[in-house]
């Protein structure tokens, strides 16, 4: 079994990346988040990695740090959830944010995954109650338990840009990008600003 790669990116598309380890270029399946962070071609990558095989073969997928594998491989529990599902929810909630919304009982938040709808939402905040979604330290108590989550900027700006027409995964792609190069204290009107550039190019 395969834990993690780290060696030259060679190729982002979207929805993987090679990686070369050992002079092996390693396909690795890897969510919206993950690719928009991921550094140039060339550049070196370590990706932390879960094996899934099945008749058809072995797929790797790729996190660029534990706490998105783990919640990956707690989110594979849950009845009903692959790893398209997985990633797919932790495109729009980070691990700690999922815990948040899994304290909550925020099955409205888990639902913006596309591909998750209301029932399969709401199996996944009941089934991962109590389950380690994070090594983060999260206080749920300091929320009130029927307070939903508020809404980010990378939220609704994708938002935006889907209200333009942009297909969801080119949306999320042209958004981290730009929070990666703004920061993540961006105002939202520049954020959409630099992802319809982004979108141009």
């Amino acid at each position: 079994m395969i834990g993690r790669l780290r060696g030259p990116l060679l190729e982002v598309g979207d929805e993987d990346a090679i990686v070369e380890a050992g002079g092996v270029g390693y396909i690795v399946r890897c969510g919206v988040r993950t690719l928009a962070a991921m550094p140039k071609p060339d550049a070196e990558i370590l990706l932390h990695i879960e094996s899934q095989t099945r008749e058809d073969g072995t797929r790797l997928y790729g996190f660029l740090n534990k706490d998105e594998r783990q919640a990956f491989q707690i989110l594979l529990t849950v009845q009903g959830v692959g790893p398209k599902a997985a990633l797919s929810v932790l495109d729009v909630l980070t691990p700690v944010q999922l815990a948040q919304a899994v304290a909550q009982d925020d099955k409205a938040s888990v639902g913006r995954a596309n591909g998750v709808g209301p029932k399969l939402a709401l199996r996944i905040v009941v089934e991962l109650k109590g389950k380690p979604l994070t090594t983060a330290v999260f206080e749920p108590v300091a929320l009130r338990p029927d307070e939903p989550l508020k809404p980010t900027v990378n939220g609704e700006s994708v938002a935006a840009l889907m209200g333009l027409g942009v297909s969801e995964t080119q949306a999320r792609l042209a958004v981290e990008t730009a929070l990666r190069d703004l920061g993540a204290d961006a105002a939202l009107p520049l954020v959409i600003r630099t992802a319809l550039k982004n979108l141009s190019k």
